[in-house]
């Protein structure tokens, strides 16, 4: 017994989201899973990892794709779900992959700057794109090489978290500093912001390479399915900025890679990034926002402002949760064309319900 989704229905996701990137498809989307199943197979002796930084460099990429391989053979997908792996090494490890430095914890990864390098002033601090030689830049290749080989096509493989980003630039600045160099070398940090977005660049066309044509497409963390490039795009340090520092040193890259993407969404993240959200919705290459409140914040369904501006701009629209949560929105905003839904595990004909009261 293999993975249950037929390379058929492959055919009907693509055309469904291709639709639906384009306006066309009149319903939302819902990506979830349905029960378990019996795998037919027996389970791999290798633990099941969030972030597959965690297993050591002894362990082969194939091993972990095996791993992969038997908890993906345990799912089932409803509406418009598919079987994806995310190559997870932790949110923004572009900076493993330029020089910083990698530490797997238990429930996350945390990147630092190279040993003995941590006090260094910005002006001497340069992100050259990754090079072959790297450890973490291989590891993730041979990871994706080996799943393309293991499952040609079945799966779509998910682009790794390569960051944002002033969030990379940070990783090499931590803590007040690249705040105070804002102010202090402001010409240092817009250095360094194009450096990471061609360390970026390089790393993604990359992978992609590895990857295509047989990956059904693309996605990022958050599994979306698109035909052409696609990415999250985000910058978690822009909520310790204002409107004028975030147009002056974040969104200038911001355009720029949503140019250089078919599909580009922005991964808006907490209240202090609110401020920026005008300011996003004027970047005509942007398709979509997925607003996530943050801790101690009220919930997704409490926000209906926020939905309505989004819908207003004409952007796509990304929730997690439960049908509850899709069905709340869509009558916040009067439609549920231009959203998606990332669901957990969802009844198959709830989901069709839903489908057809917002069809």
């Amino acid at each position: 017994m293999t993975i249950a989704f037929e390379r058929s229905r492959w055919d009907q996701i693509a055309g469904d989201y291709a639709r639906w990137w384009n306006g066309e498809l009149k319903r939302p989307l819902i990506n979830a899973c349905g029960p378990r199943r019996d795998p037919g197979r027996s389970e791999p002796d290798l633990p099941a990892y969030g972030f597959q930084a965690q297993y050591p460099l002894s362990v082969s990429a194939e091993r972990i794709v095996d791993r992969a391989d038997y908890d993906l053979s345990c799912g089932t997908w409803v509406a418009d779900g598919f079987p994806s792996f995310w190559v997870n090494f932790g949110p923004g490890v572009l900076a493993a992959l330029v020089g910083g430095e990698l530490e797997a914890a238990a429930s996350t990864v945390w990147f630092h700057p190279p040993r003995g390098a941590e006090d260094r002033p910005i002006r001497e601090i340069s992100l050259a794109p990754p090079e072959a030689d790297n450890v973490w830049f291989r590891r993730i290749g041979d990871i994706y090489r080996s799943g393309i080989e293991r499952w040609q096509g079945r799966v779509q493989m998910s682009m790794t978290d390569l960051g944002g980003n002033l969030d990379i630039v940070s990783t090499f600045r931590p803590g007040e500093r690249l705040l105070y160099d804002l102010y202090d070398a402001p010409g240092e940090v817009k250095r360094l912001t194009w450096e990471a977005h061609n360390a970026w660049w390089r790393a993604f066309g990359a992978y992609n390479a590895a990857l295509r044509p047989v990956n059904p497409g693309y996605t990022a963390w958050t599994p979306i399915f698109s035909a052409a490039p696609y990415y999250m795009l985000q910058c978690d340090f822009a909520y310790m900025l204002g409107p004028d520092m975030f147009d002056e040193f974040v969104r200038p890259e911001i355009v720029a890679s949503c140019r250089k993407l078919a599909n580009a969404f922005y991964h808006l993240d907490g209240t202090g990034q609110l401020p920026h959200l005008d300011s996003l919705l004027r970047i005509e290459e942007l398709k979509g926002v997925q607003w996530v409140p943050g801790e101690g914040n009220k919930p997704v369904t409490e926000w209906p402002a926020v939905y309505r501006k989004i819908h207003a701009a004409g952007k796509r629209i990304q929730l997690f949760g439960d049908l509850n949560t899709l069905d709340t929105v869509a009558s916040q905003i009067g439609t549920a064309e231009g959203i998606i839904l990332i669901a957990g595990e969802t009844r198959a004909d709830d989901a069709e319900r839903l489908l057809r009261k917002w069809s």
